[in-house]
This record gives C-alpha cells, structure tokens and sequence, in this order.
C-alpha cells in the first residue's frame, strides 16, 4: 500500500512563497522594461519612431522591387522546381513494399545496439580523452604532417586529372566494357541465389554444431586463464620491474646519444657553412 506523503512544512510554505514573488518581481520588471522601450521607440518626441517607420517602410519598398525583378522570380521558381521533384522522387519510397521491411530492419538494429552502445559507452569516452590527449601531446608534429600531405596531394593531383582524361577518352570502351560484364554475369544471379542459400542453411547448420564444442573450451580457457591468473601478474611485475631498472640506463644512453649527435650536427654545419671571420674557433662541449 502507497503510503501518504508528508505534507510540507511552514518553513518550506514560506521559501515556496518568497520565491514565487521573487520570479513574480522579476518578471513585472521584464514586462516593464519591454513597454519602455517600445514607448521609447516609437515616441514622436525625439523622431525615434518616425525614423523606424521610415526605415521600415523603405526597407519593405525595397524588398518587393528586389523580389518583382526576373532574377528573383526565376530563382524562386527553380526553388519551388527543386523542391516538388524532391517531394515528387521521394514520395514513391515511402509505400514502396521494401520501406516496411526496411523500418523493421532498422528498429531491430536500433532494439539490438542500444545495449551495445551502452556497455561500450565508458570505453568510447575513455578512449575520446585518450586520443585527446595523444594528439595534444603530438601537436608539434602535425605543421610538417600537413606540409607531407599537402605535398603528396600536389604530386597526385596531375595523375588524377591524367586519369580522368583518360577516361573521358575511353567513355565508349567502358561503356562496352560495362556491357560485356552485365551480359555475363546476369544470367549467373539466380545460380548464386540458390547457391547462397545452400551456403547459408550449410553454415547455419555447422554455427549449431560447433557453439556447444567452443562454448566448452571457452569455458576451459577462462578455467585456465583463472587459475594461472597469479603466474601472469607475477610475470608482469617482473617485466614492469625490469623496466623500471633499465630505465636509468636506457635514459643516460639516450641522453649520450643526443650529445653527440648535436656534436656532429655543429662540426658539419660549421664544416658546410664556415664562419665569415677568419680566426674564429668552434668549440663543442658534449651536454
């Protein structure tokens, strides 16, 4: 049985009241401030009004003369052209006999991906920030990857407009071409219906015999994946101990590496490009 709720109490009588007056009050001070500017706008005293109506009035004349032009009067009937061909081609598919298939088709992939979307929905935000965060952290190299890609698109644009050229050329080849094709494998399509269908009632029938068998092992591995669970992380922690201690060694090699390769990059860029005065010594020190 429903149980009767409690009713408020004085306290919240009266915050419920003060703010009701309060959104009262506030709304009295909208209506006000819209009737001022309205009487502000169209009072004759300061020629406000006069001026809007004028404005208005040559704005209008302006519309109709721009609207009576021949410019006007076409594009506003390809417009309405447009539009009753669009109404005229897509009226056909709304009863076409495929469209009822087709809505059922689409509710039951929606029915059957909502779950799916859910449960992958903390993965997919996940990931979002992730590769947020990757191409933040990779938004030095982007100006030189939009230079390559820039590039490579100059360099296939003539092979592009080469190939269109040659095709054009080429319309009634393809076009027979097209032809050959169509009268060859037309008469395959009923053999490939039925085939398909053999196809299918054959690997319907293998899917039922060999769920219960991987069903089984699946249960097996996830046994096996269970009980060599602590052998697993035993060995990960190894492998994230190993790294760990090789991680100073790894750093000071790269670091040597980086010095010297700043080394030879000086010695060759004042070996190609010597200094202009004579007498002028370079000295490296390796960081």
């Amino acid at each position: 049985m429903a149980t009767i709720p409690s009713l408020p109490s004085r306290t919240d009588l009266l915050r419920m009241a003060r703010s009701t007056t309060d959104i009262t009050g506030q709304l009295l001070d909208t209506a006000g401030n819209i009737t001022r500017i309205a009487i502000n706008t169209f009072d004759p005293k300061d020629g406000s009004g006069p001026e809007m109506l004028r404005v208005l009035r040559e704005t209008t004349a302006e519309l109709a003369e721009v609207s009576a032009s021949p410019q006007a009067q076409e594009a506003f009937y390809r417009i309405v052209d447009t539009l009753t061909r669009l109404g005229t081609s897509g009226a056909p598919l709304a009863v076409h006999p495929v469209s009822e298939p087709a809505r059922v088709l689409l509710a039951a992939l929606g029915d059957s991906l909502l779950p799916v979307l859910d449960a992958v929905e903390p993965a997919v935000e996940e990931f979002a920030a992730a590769l947020g965060e990757l191409v933040e952290a990779s938004s030095p190299l982007l100006p030189a990857a939009a230079g390559v890609a820039a590039g490579a698109l100059l360099a296939l644009t003539p092979l592009i407009r080469a190939a269109t050229d040659v095709l054009r050329d080429s319309s009634p080849e393809l076009r027979r071409i097209a032809d050959a094709l169509t009268a060859a494998l037309a008469p395959l399509m009923p053999l490939q219906v039925a085939l398909a269908e053999r196809a299918a009632g054959a690997g319907a029938g293998v899917v039922r015999a060999t769920l219960p068998p991987f069903a089984d092992l699946t249960d097996a591995a996830a046994a096996t994946a269970k009980a060599a669970r602590p052998v697993l992380i035993a060995g990960e922690e190894l492998f994230v101990t190993g790294l760990e201690r090789l991680q100073p060694a790894l750093l000071a090699a790269a670091s040597r590496v980086g010095g010297l390769a700043r080394t030879v990059a000086v010695r060759v860029s004042a070996a190609v490009s010597p200094a202009a005065e004579q007498g002028v010594v370079v000295a490296v020190t390796p960081a």
